[in-house]
């Protein structure tokens, strides 16, 4: 859903419609306030001065007779004026010092940085009344000192969420492929800090209302005859205790002014979560009537599956797959084949400017290019678990967290959940460990807490992205047999992805060789050793060591590279590396059709199975001159 329609549906709820309602208020009364009650405002009655309220004049008079409550209405249209004057001056100034460290050089973005420090480091009081007295008493004044002063912590905030974007994978793709800065700043940087900066403008704003007012009252802001609020706080503070209201009615606007800037900044946080559906309290997993059917039986349907980013770079080219219900899948392949991409897919984790297109991308019968999973029916395990756990919160409120944003579960029942949950992976002393954050857990403990993480709902389908890298060997053991476990008592679906055809062969019931962005190979584990039907997976099955193998001899391995993601190549992918390609596969590539009984293969020449002997069979490839020969 785009950012546009999750702001729509913020401003349906009751925040959304509470600021909706405060911003048309604020709107209408600074457009008329001076048009209707203008008049009475300017109005000098010299018999009616200091008056107390009454019903001509609910708030009472000034010194001057005139009307204190048409006075703060009418004052309305400066003070919003001078506020949003501010702000745009603080907003744009944080974003042009922000970015200028991705434009700029690194000698020159460095010392944009320091200065930025240095200004963040002043207090802010004293620096808004610093350049308050630099530029002189007025408005005009008031309106560069508070702006100004708002820079510092604006530019740091972009510069730091520039930095976390620039460090994309993506990003750095884009400098590769010689993008200028600006326009890497205004395709991939901006668009994608822009919701926080939102945020930060709205919330800034009620900030800007009170310290503008605060300046006006001291004299440094806005001057007689003008007026906002606060200059009226001020002309009226010695009545304080003859006349309250007319000195709280000024403090009263900016407040509930603030209030509304402050629900506009809800509004944009919660347009920048998910839309989730509405739910009860418990902590309850949807039953199967709520499900759509699924006609074909697969819980995952991928067909011409194809991840595309600019310039014309396709790392994922067509890869079709179909997983059952409780079916474990493994994906195997060399680095950069695709297989953590085509699992981002399916997720709808692909980074922006990814493009996900497929002919056919279902899961629990709904179509994932309209819309993404939804709850918790899909869990996934990254890699890297302490890239998956925020070091700043403890566990057990980032597990519980799950509930309580999918499901709208109480705290208190989704904590209970949470350490029910660590305590069902493995993790000893599980209410004690759930009050502690992610560092004072071991590798194996923060990987078997994500798996957690994904429990917290009733998972259909576990999506395991090399969930064994790091980990010593013991800890992997466990690791693996805690998924087995999982599978058993949910019923839920795995699709392993792995490099380890060990790991993949102990824990799966079918395999799936990837290639340059394409499922080559899909076939039952039992035969993965010895009725491998396409060179590649053969090639992979001889290169893995084993108790048999004659050290006396050289690891077997694969000469040359697979071929780039911008490679617009014909014919087989492997072709180049294969010693068994003709000119047909060097011009037409292979579809993935039956092989067999349970197989299917993409090769115009599959080969028989292997002879049976001791260890591995050695796969059949070019020499490495030979490859070089064939690239060239």
């Amino acid at each position: 859903m785009s950012y546009a329609c999750r702001l729509r549906h913020a401003l349906r709820t009751p925040v959304g419609l509470t600021a909706l309602t405060g911003v048309l208020v604020l709107v209408l009364v600074a457009l008329l306030g001076p048009v209707v009650l203008g008049p009475a405002a300017e109005r000098v009655d010299t018999g009616a001065m200091l008056q107390g309220p009454g019903a001509a004049h609910p708030l009472g008079t000034d010194n001057l007779g005139r009307d204190i409550a048409a006075r703060v209405v009418v004052a309305t249209r400066l003070t919003l004026g001078l506020t949003l004057a501010a702000t745009t001056i603080g907003v744009l100034g944080g974003l042009l010092l922000g970015v200028a460290p991705a434009v700029l050089g690194r000698r020159a973005g460095r010392g944009v940085t320091a200065v930025v420090g240095v200004l963040i480091s002043f207090p802010g009081l004293l620096f808004v009344l610093f350049l308050a007295t630099v530029f002189g008493v007025g408005a005009t004044g008031a309106v560069l000192a508070v702006g100004l002063a708002m820079v510092p912590p604006g530019a740091r905030l972009v510069q730091n969420l520039t930095a976390s974007v620039a460090g994309s994978e993506y990003v750095a793709a884009a400098r590769i492929l010689g993008v200028g800065r600006l326009r890497m700043v205004t395709r991939h940087l901006l668009p994608n800090i822009a919701e926080p900066c939102l945020l930060f403008a709205a919330q800034a704003a009620a900030g800007t209302l009170v310290a503008f007012s605060g300046l006006s009252f001291l004299g440094l802001g806005v001057q007689a005859p003008s007026y906002d609020w606060g200059r009226l706080l001020d002309d009226q503070l010695d009545r304080l205790y003859l006349n309250p209201v007319a000195a709280l009615a000024p403090g009263a606007a900016v407040v509930l002014t603030g209030v509304v800037f402050a629900l506009i900044g809800e509004v944009f946080a919660q347009a920048g979560r998910p839309v989730r559906p509405p739910a009860g309290g418990a902590v309850a997993a949807p039953g199967p009537a709520q499900r759509p059917a699924r006609p074909d039986g697969a819980l995952l349907q991928v067909q011409d599956l194809r991840v595309t980013f600019p310039d014309g770079r396709r790392p994922v080219r067509g890869a079709s797959l179909s997983i059952g219900e409780g079916e474990a899948i493994g994906l195997v392949g060399e680095s950069g084949s695709g297989k953590s991409l085509t699992a981002q897919a399916v997720a709808g984790l692909v980074p922006s400017p990814g493009l996900v297109e497929a002919g056919t991308l279902r899961f629990e019968g709904r179509d994932l290019l309209a819309e993404r999973p939804r709850g918790t029916a899909l869990a996934m395990v990254f890699q890297d678990p302490m890239a998956s756990l925020n070091p700043a919160l403890s566990v057990g409120r980032q597990l519980s967290e799950v509930v309580e944003v999918h499901e709208r579960a109480a705290r208190s029942a989704a904590w209970a959940r949470a350490v029910d949950r660590l305590r069902a992976v493995r993790i000893p002393d599980a209410a004690r460990r759930a009050r502690q954050r992610p560092h004072s857990y071991s590798g194996g403990m923060r990987q078997r807490a994500v798996i957690g993480m994904g429990l917290m709902g009733t998972p259909r389908l576990i999506i395991a992205d090399e969930p064994t890298t790091a980990l010593d060997v013991t800890v992997q053991r466990q690791v693996l047999d805690l998924l087995g476990e999982v599978r058993r008592e949910s019923g839920a679906a795995l699709l392993l992805i792995s490099h380890d055809l060990a790991i993949v062969a102990g824990v799966c019931e079918r395999v799936l060789v990837m290639y340059a962005g394409r499922i080559v190979e899909d076939l039952p584990v039992a035969d993965l050793a010895g009725r491998a039907a396409h060179p590649y997976t053969r090639a992979l099955i001889g290169a893995v060591p084993t108790l048999t193998t004659d050290r006396d001899r050289e690891l077997a391995t694969i000469p040359g590279r697979p071929p780039e993601p911008d490679d617009a190549h014909q014919g087989c992918p492997f072709a180049a590396r294969c010693a068994h390609a003709d000119d047909r596969c060097r011009t037409d590539a292979p579809e993935l059709v039956p092989h067999g009984t349970a197989a299917r293969v993409a090769c115009w020449h599959p080969l028989t199975p292997a002879a049976p002997g001791p260890g591995n069979p050695i796969p059949e490839v070019r020499d490495a001159s030979t490859t070089e020969e064939a690239t060239a």
